[in-house]
């Protein structure tokens, strides 16, 4: 079966592609890592206009998937997994402002809770936020949080499929940095993405990416489990990290490149919402009950 996005899926992806690109997004991540939170709001207020934080219950997983991705794909900060995702499928109705939410132990910590308007602990609000914990990516500002709440297995999911949009749209972005990166280096009198081994590492990315989108569709389909899709983007955006840190050389370590936003962005999201091992768990639990059990 070939999936085709329609009118509507294909008008929501240019609308978010032209606010991203027009909104300076990168910038937005840069401060909100520092502290300042005044760009991602500002952003935040803009995507929320753009119907974002009501796919959940307005539209469907196919628009979630759409808008997460380009959400990954241009480095947005701020806790919308939590809150156009998870809360709006588990309470049933979209929250005013920025919400966000702890699902001990699969999720431990409540992400940017310090500038939520909402805190949750499952579908309970928070008791109290301790102090903050550190993350690999400046940007995700992780808090310990008092409570206890049941997960909501669908919003769970949908959950899952949201951080995998977001590997996919990060290791997209990496690699389409990385091709032009290769293109304009030169080494030895040529072009380094000239020579056949760089050529392959970025083919296996390409490749690990083409192989990862139709999971995701899949999963926001229901044709097959969201932790397929999370195992799938995660193994493929951490293979376009890795490369595109070694095509770009010493200066992919540096934080000054705008490069270093999606590698350490990929980096937490691998383990965000379930670590690659509890996902490959579950896909085969749900094999072996779809066998019953032999």
């Amino acid at each position: 079966m070939r999936f085709e996005l329609d009118d509507d899926q294909r008008d929501l992806a240019a609308a978010l592609e032209g606010l991203l690109g027009a909104a300076d997004p990168v910038g937005a991540a840069r401060a909100w890592a520092s502290g300042d939170h005044g760009p991602g709001l500002r952003l935040w207020s803009r995507l929320t206009d753009l119907g974002v934080p009501s796919l959940a219950t307005e539209a469907g997983p196919v628009e979630v998937a759409i808008a997460f991705e380009a959400l990954g794909r241009h480095a947005v900060p701020g806790p919308w997994v939590e809150a156009a995702a998870y809360l709006p499928l588990a309470l049933g109705h979209e929250l005013e402002g920025v919400a966000t939410v702890a699902l001990p132990p699969l999720v431990p910590y409540a992400l940017d809770a310090d500038v939520a308007d909402h805190v949750y602990v499952g579908s309970t609000p928070a008791g109290s936020v301790g102090e903050r914990v550190g993350s690999v990516d400046p940007t995700r500002h992780l808090f310990p949080v008092a409570g206890e709440g049941a997960v909501d297995d669908a919003a769970f999911d949908l959950a899952v499929l949201a951080v995998s949009a977001q590997l996919l749209g990060a290791g997209e972005r990496i690699l389409t940095d990385s091709v032009a990166y290769v293109k304009q280096r030169r080494q030895f009198g040529r072009e380094i993405g000239s020579y056949q081994a760089i050529k392959h590492r970025l083919a296996d990315v390409r490749i690990a990416l083409d192989f990862a989108r139709p999971l995701v569709l899949g999963a926001a389909l229901g044709a097959v489990p969201a932790s397929a899709a999370k195992v799938a983007t995660s193994d493929a955006a951490y293979l376009a990290s890795r490369t595109g840190l070694q095509v770009h050389g010493a200066i992919g370590y540096t934080r000054e490149l705008d490069l270093s936003l999606w590698l350490t962005k990929v980096r937490a999201l691998v383990t965000a919402w379930g670590t690659p091992a509890h996902h490959r768990q579950r896909v085969l639990a749900s094999l072996v009950d779809a066998d019953g059990g032999r």
